[in-house]
C-alpha cells in the first residue's frame, strides 16, 4: 500500500511544533479508518524511519490526527524540514 493512501498529510500547527522539537513526534492528519499499525507502517514507508509509538484522536471536526513518536536514533526535527514544517 502506497503510505499517502494512509498519510494525507502532516498537521501544522503551534503544539504540533512544539511536539515535534520537544518530544521528537510528528503530527499527520491520517485516513479516519487507518490503524495505528497501519499508521506506522506508513510512516515508516514513507520517511525510513523506525516509530516508537502511536497515539491518534479524531477531533470534533471529524478528521483523524496521528500522534507518532520516533526512536531516539531518528529526528523528528529533519524529517519536518523535507515536509517544509519547520
Amino acid at each position: 500500500m502506497n503510505p499517502w493512501e494512509v498519510i494525507l498529510h502532516p498537521h501544522v500547527s503551534e503544539k504540533s511544533t512544539r511536539l515535534i522539537e520537544k518530544e521528537n513526534t510528528l503530527v499527520f492528519v491520517v485516513r479516519r479508518d487507518a490503524t495505528k499499525p497501519e499508521i506506522k507502517r506508513a510512516v515508516e514507508k514513507a520517511f525510513g524511519v523506525k516509530v516508537a509509538r502511536v497515539r491518534t484522536l479524531v477531533t470534533s471536526k471529524g478528521y483523524k490526527k496521528a500522534y507518532v513518536k520516533l526512536k531516539p536514533e531518528f529526528n523528528a526535527a529533519e524529517i519536518a524540514m523535507k515536509l517544509g514544517i519547520l
